[in-house]
């Protein structure tokens, strides 16, 4: 086969190549399909912690989860709602709410919340704790392999009036256990029961 031919057939086979890679990239784009864009867009703003929601406030009280198992009174008419605290599969309890200012100006000193956040990671509310005070552990929030909390992220004000959902992902203590001691610093502390 001559060098010619050779290159034609190669050139040939990159270009089919191409082709099938556009077409297979396209089929798992997930396209406009309204349920499957849903998930994906409250697990993001979930896990991606307040950035965008740090400006306004809640948006309908739909939204809103309905139970509230304990409120943290804070600084300045901050307060903690805690809506859940659920065992998760793979051994985790997340511990999901609201940070709510009842106050009348905007609330800039959450620095506290990040507890022992490492320089350059931004806001968060890491410096949360978990008391097994029968297993006689203290448990803190997880951190991806950059260091960086399974918990909100990017608060660095809360406007009066402004509602902010709330997560921080802790280490399931053992399944005999049915409650535990949660604080955040700046808030009371609160015993909460777990679920699930």
């Amino acid at each position: 086969m001559s060098i010619r031919r050779m290159v034609r057939v190669r050139g040939g086979m990159a270009v089919a190549g191409a082709a099938v890679m556009v077409v297979t990239l396209a089929g798992c784009g997930g396209g406009g399909d309204d349920k499957s864009a849903e998930p994906r867009k409250s697990g993001t703003a979930q896990s991606q912690g307040t950035a965008s929601q740090n400006s306004a406030p809640s948006a309908s009280p739909s939204s809103e989860p309905t139970e509230v198992i304990a409120t943290l009174n804070g600084q300045a008419g901050m307060t903690l709602e805690i809506n859940s605290v659920r065992r998760d599969p793979g051994g985790f309890l997340t511990v999901s709410g609201q940070l709510k200012n009842t106050g009348s100006q905007s609330y800039k000193d959450t620095v506290a919340w990040r507890g022992i956040e490492l320089k350059g990671t931004g806001e968060s509310v890491a410096g949360a704790t978990l008391v097994d005070k029968a297993g006689k552990k203290r448990y803190y929030v997880l951190r991806d392999t950059e260091s960086r909390c399974l918990c909100t992220t990017g608060v660095s004000s809360v406007d009066a009036g402004q509602v902010i959902p709330f997560f921080a992902q802790f280490p399931a203590p053992p399944s005999t256990t049915s409650e535990v001691e949660f604080s955040l610093p700046t808030f009371a502390t609160a015993t909460v029961k777990i679920s699930g």
